[in-house]
């Protein structure tokens, strides 16, 4: 079996303060590796620092991570891609068991579970994870395995090893940070082989700052969710909504039922039309849920069929 060919992917958005470190890092690690930064309209010198510590700069004018990723992943060729951010919090000794882990498994994805190294609240110096960070996360993760199974201990990890297996066959669609729990549904809908491995997670350094705004890309986070839940699993999402109008409707009607058994007149005819139109609204949903199933079903076959289409990471390795 031979070597795999290994590219560590960066996307980096502002990140001249600890870019240079974080390639050097990883060239450290794993030695003989294509080290790509990607740099996302940054104002600073990202693109020049990187450079100067012997990556491989490329751009992407369209901002957001997951734009980032989905054109690294279209770009780059390689056996095994590491990702992780250009920030300096993921620990890049790790990478290696990463990788020996999807090659000896013959996994198509490695997530890097975090550990806080430092402790303490958020801030510089004061541990990694922000106020409600931490809680978010957990909250994600709870919610994800919920709705599509338990694989996953931390879904919002930024720091992944992939299978060119996976790399070439994931159809990318988000734009932003959500782009982590689209990686970790898409492996649960098609129940692709993945593991994970705890990794020591540290603050950024002085004069480095987060791009992750708590609220606003915590609710894109959760849309993501939504939606993905509406797209992979229809039937039960449409069967939630249809129970919901059925209850309101039977809600809506029981006053009325009683008042006709004691009198034999139904007094509230607007209320009358409007449980029987929520009640009907419960039906045109469910059916919607059952066509849906179906487009879902052919749409999950499809991206299975792109999958298999290429070799395993150890085929690959094997010829």
């Amino acid at each position: 079996m031979r070597q795999p060919k290994i590219a560590v992917l960066l996307p980096c958005y502002n990140e001249e303060v600890t870019i240079g470190a974080v390639v050097g890092d990883f060239r450290e690690a794993l030695g003989d590796c294509d080290i790509y930064v990607y740099d996302n309209n940054s104002t600073d010198r990202t693109a020049e620092e990187a450079a100067g510590a012997g990556a491989m700069v490329r751009a992407e004018p369209r901002q957001g991570k997951g734009n980032v990723v989905r054109r690294m992943f279209a770009d780059i060729d390689a056996d095994v891609y590491v990702m992780a951010d250009g920030d300096g919090t993921y620990d890049a000794a790790k990478a290696p068991k990463m990788i020996d882990l999807l090659v000896g498994s013959n996994l198509d994805m490695v997530v890097g579970t975090r550990v806080e190294m430092d402790g303490g609240e958020g801030g510089p110096n004061g541990g990694p994870y922000r106020p409600g960070h931490r809680f978010g996360n957990w909250l994600f993760t709870r919610n994800v395995a919920l709705l599509f199974g338990q694989r996953f201990t931390d879904i919002l990890s930024g720091y992944r090893v992939f299978s060119r297996r996976f790399v070439k066959s994931f159809p990318a669609i988000s734009s932003g940070f959500e782009i982590e729990t689209e990686l970790s549904v898409h492996c649960l809908d098609l129940g692709l082989p993945v593991g994970e491995l705890q990794t020591p997670y540290k603050s950024r350094p002085e004069g480095s700052s987060s791009k992750l705004g708590s609220y606003r890309d915590g609710l894109r986070i959760l849309g993501a969710i939504f939606m993905l839940f509406k797209e992979n699993r229809p039937l039960l999402f449409f069967s939630l909504m249809s129970l919901l109008l059925a209850a309101v409707s039977v809600v809506l009607a029981a006053p009325l039922l009683v008042t006709y058994l004691e009198t034999g007149l139904v007094p509230r005819f607007p209320t009358a039309i409007l449980s029987t139109g929520i009640m009907i609204l419960a039906f045109v949903s469910l059916t919607c849920g059952l066509i849906l199933d179906s487009v879902s079903r052919g749409r999950r076959e499809a991206k299975l069929l792109a999958y298999l289409a290429r070799p395993s990471l150890r085929e690959t390795l094997e010829t």
